[in-house]
C-alpha cells in the first residue's frame, strides 16, 4: 500500500466509543421520537456481525447507533465529521468516508469486523427511496472479506412523502426500526474475489429490499414515493465501487 493512500485510511476507531453514542442515540430514538423497535435479539451477541440499513432520512443514523443492542462503529460520510458536530461522530467511534474513494474506508471497517466487533452500512449509499433495491458493493465487499454475517435492519417513518431528506422528523413522530435474520453470504466458495463479491451483492440486495419490503407490509408504515432533492450525496460506504 502506497503512502498516499494509508494516509487516507481513517484509523480504526476504538470499541469504547459506540457505548456512549447508544445512550445519545436512545435519547433521540425513545425521547424525541417514539420509536418501536422489534427483533433485536437477532443481532448475534458477540463476534462479527454487519448491521445494514435502508436509507431515506437524516434520522437513520441516530436510529442505528441508538436501537442496535451492542456498540456499532458506522461509515458515515467525510463531510459530517468537517461539521459542527463532528466531534460526536469521532468520539463515539464512527469511520469517516470519503466519497471520492471509499476502500480506505471499507479497509478501517474490515479491521473492526477483524476484531470481533460491530459494523454499520447503509447499503444505498445516499438518502433516497429507501427500499433497499439499489444497494451497492460496499456492504457485500465486507461480508465476503471477513465472513461476517449480515443483519437487515428496515427503518420507516424517517422520512415521508413531500420532505427533503435533511428532515429531522418532528417531536414523537412514530418510527419504526426491525432486524431480520442474519443473512450469510452462500454460493460463493472458490470463486475469485470480483465475482463473490458481485454474487453476494445480489444476494444482500434481494434480502434488504425483501425485509423492508415485508416490514413496511405488517406495519402499515410506508416508505416516501417521491424521489428526494438531495439525491447523490454518499453518506456512507455502500457507495464505495469496493470489487476486491
Amino acid at each position: 500500500m502506497s503512502r498516499e493512500k494509508a494516509s487516507r485510511t481513517p484509523k480504526v476507531p476504538r470499541a469504547i466509543g459506540p457505548g456512549w453514542g447508544r445512550w445519545l442515540g436512545r435519547f433521540f430514538a425513545r425521547v424525541i421520537w417514539n420509536t418501536r423497535i422489534v427483533g433485536k435479539e437477532r443481532v448475534p451477541r458477540a463476534g462479527a456481525v454487519i448491521v445494514a440499513a435502508n436509507h431515506s432520512g437524516w434520522a437513520d443514523g441516530p436510529l442505528m447507533i441508538g436501537c442496535t443492542p451492542r456498540g456499532t462503529h458506522i461509515l458515515i460520510k467525510i463531510e459530517m465529521f468537517r461539521s459542527a458536530i463532528g466531534w460526536i461522530f469521532r468520539l463515539s467511534g464512527q469511520i469517516p468516508v470519503d466519497r471520492g474513494n471509499g476502500r480506505p474506508a471499507l479497509a478501517t471497517a474490515l479491521k473492526v469486523l477483524e476484531d470481533g466487533r460491530v459494523v454499520g452500512i447503509f447499503p444505498e449509499g445516499s438518502r433516497g427511496r429507501g427500499d433497499g433495491s439499489n444497494a451497492r458493493a460496499g456492504v457485500a465487499w465486507l461480508a465476503v472479506h471477513s465472513g461476517a454475517p449480515v443483519v437487515p435492519v428496515a427503518m420507516l417513518g424517517t422520512r415521508r412523502t413531500g420532505e427533503s431528506t435533511g428532515k429531522i422528523p418532528g417531536l414523537r413522530r412514530r418510527l419504526h426500526v426491525e432486524f431480520g435474520a442474519p443473512v450469510v453470504v452462500t454460493g460463493i466458495e472458490g470463486m475469485p474475489k470480483r465475482e463473490a463479491v458481485a454474487a453476494a451483492q445480489a444476494q444482500l440486495q434481494r434480502a434488504l429490499a425483501d425485509h423492508v419490503h415485508a416490514v413496511e407490509e405488517r406495519t402499515g408504515l410506508w416508505l416516501p414515493t417521491d424521489h428526494p432533492a438531495e439525491r447523490g450525496t454518499p453518506s456512507a460506504a455502500g457507495a464505495a465501487d469496493a470489487q476486491d
